[in-house]
């Protein structure tokens, strides 16, 4: 076989390479060389007669035969760049035909000659880039892979890569996890090979738009709903994306929905939110929580939460339904994932510690921005965003008393009793769900998308809402929230069930459905909360107090005077800070509302107290006379 491919023979089983005897003349031509070249893709046997080469020369007195033998070697090498030697890659079942330059490109591996002769392996089975893909957020290109690692089945295969991890042989190693034959002594090859098939197949290898997230896309559509949009974005979420898809029966769906729909209203403005998280970016609301509770189980608040689900895609817990089981990074990445869909989480309780109290922080979620983050390579990472609605269930409301204003602003909070059930009958309501979904959001993205008109009946249609919830005692931004849901369900009434009009004005929220689970302005307020929490806190503790009747026997925390409390100031901020509340914000809050008596600046007064004068903070308890809203402190005679 080696007479056919060079100059070495086989003899009786042995191979023989034949002693060259060349005079320092013919070093000098190309013979000695075009024979030792007719070798290389045989390195052992290339090895062996060059030494015997490079003796003969020293013999001769030749003494550039290296330098001459590595300048021939080189002559052939860009000749074959040039595309004297034109190669095509050879893959069985390959889904292209591409140029590969000076590498050879066999289903056994990928080789290339070098200049001193020798032979290198890229990889030890086929491997070739089979698409581009240009995000369209971030402009950022990568590479579609396909390679066929060895093994019984030996199947295509693809991945998606960065553009970084195939330039450099430090990243390219990683690609080791997907099967791909890679080590750090086969790198910097793997590299090579890869990047002169993308750049002598440029226009060949076909481009393709591509997006890591989900919801609207300015100028192209709704993420996944556009036709040809390839999904490029991190591996772990690549199977929530792929949840979001139809399955079973749009009948089925719709006859569950219409159930649902009228066993509560509670299940409606569960529904509702579903589709009013498409709206929020469309009328330039902030995110909101719809938080459905109630420490008995059995009312229906999860299957509640499958049905929103089902709007969009497979809503089984751990698909397309999540959990509070989760990092705060992990909740931030997932919501800017989902984008302009609404992000439903299952069981506060998961988040609490070991001291019962629970870890979750609204404003983290409710601001639509993530935090900003540095990167390994240097500079930040794009910031986090989105502008969706996070729908919840727990068995404990989602904010407590100490919370802020603006936490409890942003959450709607439902209460679910044994007696008021969600939905009834939730095995077989879950089961029907699980088997049927992902009809109505899709039916509803194609509407609200349509066109420019309908965005603006949209818009106008929610303002009208808007000015209705405000009318009443509910703050702004839990107008806000509620006028969302109130639009979004008119909507889904048209576009998706179709109501005739008696079932319409049966089943669509209007403004006084929904005022009755909206938080009031006193209940919003942090301030209010807190003089509450401080009044139950002086009675509970009214034997520190000296009073009258009484003088504690322990530590003294003040004195009681009729309606006033003295809470001496170190006292009155450690209570404060403990339960959670800011101690300025609390202090600003009394003094503006003349709930506690001050000097002219401050917010303290000294009171004996035995033999020292301490700063105290001199709270009123009597407020029978409070007939306004807090905000209006002449309405307070001190």
């Amino acid at each position: 076989m080696f007479q056919e491919e060079s100059n070495a023979e086989v003899h009786d089983g042995k191979l023989i390479i034949p002693d060259y005897q060349y005079s320092a003349e013919d070093f000098c031509t190309p013979d000695p060389y075009e024979k030792l070249y007719e070798l290389h893709k045989t390195p052992f046997l290339y090895e062996i007669a060059k030494v015997k080469m490079e003796e003969n020369a020293r013999a001769v007195g030749f003494k550039s035969f290296r330098g001459m033998l590595q300048k021939y070697n080189k002559a052939q090498l860009e000749a074959k760049r040039r595309n004297m030697i034109p190669n095509q890659t050879e893959f069985d079942g390959q889904a292209m035909e591409l140029s590969c330059g000076t590498w050879e490109s066999l289903d056994w591996g990928i080789f290339r000659d070098l200049p001193n002769g020798g032979r290198e392996c890229a990889c030890a089975h086929p491997i070739m880039p089979v698409g581009r893909l240009v995000n369209i957020d971030t402009g950022e290109v990568k590479l579609k892979l396909a390679f066929k690692p060895p093994g019984r089945e030996e199947k295509w295969r693809t991945t998606i890569v960065d553009k970084a991890t195939v330039s450099t042989a430090r990243n390219i190693t990683s690609l080791a996890s997907q099967g791909i034959s890679v080590t750090s002594n086969s790198a910097s090859a793997l590299v090579d090979y890869i990047n002169d098939m993308e750049n002598l197949n440029y226009d060949i290898i076909p481009e393709q738009k591509s997006i890591g997230r989900l919801g609207y896309i300015p100028g192209e559509g709704f993420s996944p709903y556009v036709d040809g949009l390839v999904f490029d974005g991190d591996e772990q979420y690549r199977h929530l994306y792929n949840q979001v898809e139809s399955k079973g029966s749009e009948t089925t769906w719709y006859k569950t929905a219409m159930e649902c729909r009228r066993q509560s209203i509670t299940a409606r403005i569960m529904l509702a939110a579903s589709f009013a998280s498409l709206i929020l970016s469309l009328v330039d609301a902030l995110p909101f929580f719809v938080h459905l509770w109630g420490g008995s189980s059995g009312t229906g608040k999860t299957v509640a939460l499958m049905l929103a689900a089902s709007v969009w895609g497979n809503p089984e817990l751990g698909k397309y339904t999540q959990t509070f089981n989760g990092t705060q990074v992990g909740q931030e990445r997932t919501a800017a994932f989902l984008n302009h869909l609404p992000f439903c989480m299952d069981e506060l309780q998961l988040t609490k510690d070991s001291r019962g109290k629970t870890n979750f922080d609204v404003y983290q979620l409710a601001q639509g921005v993530g935090r900003s983050r540095g990167k390994k390579s240097g500079g930040l990472e794009i910031t986090p965003t989105w502008k969706c609605c996070f729908l919840t269930t727990g068995e404990s409301p989602l904010t407590n008393i100490s919370a802020g204003a603006g936490a409890v602003n942003r959450v709607i909070d439902i209460e679910c009793t044994p007696g008021t059930a969600v939905i009834k009958d939730g095995n077989r309501i879950s089961g029907l769900l699980k088997r049927n979904y992902g009809f109505a959001g899709r039916i509803f993205v194609e509407r609200l998308y349509q066109d420019e008109k309908t965005q603006q009946t949209v818009r106008q249609l929610y303002q009208d809402n808007f000015r209705e919830l405000c009318a009443g005692d509910s703050t702004e931004k839990q107008a806000m929230a509620a006028a969302a849901i109130i639009t979004a369900d008119f909507l889904a009434s048209q576009w998706v069930f179709h109501d005739d009009l008696d079932t319409a004005r049966e089943l669509v929220l209007d403004a006084s459905d929904i005022r009755a689970f909206l938080a009031s302005k006193e209940a919003v307020s942090a301030g209010r909360r807190a003089y509450e929490w401080l009044c139950d806190w002086v009675a509970s503790n009214a034997p520190r107090f000296i009073s009258d009747d009484s003088m504690p026997g322990s530590d003294i925390y003040g004195v009681l005077e009729y309606d006033t409390a003295y809470i001496i100031r170190g006292v009155f901020d450690r209570a404060l800070q403990e339960a959670g509340f800011s101690t300025s914000a609390t202090l600003s809050y009394l003094k503006a509302n003349r709930m506690i008596d001050t000097r002219e600046r401050g917010y303290t007064k000294t009171k004996r107290i035995g033999k020292t004068t301490p700063q105290c903070v001199c709270l009123r308890l009597n407020t029978d006379d409070w007939t306004a809203s807090a905000g209006s402190p002449e309405l307070l005679p001190l």
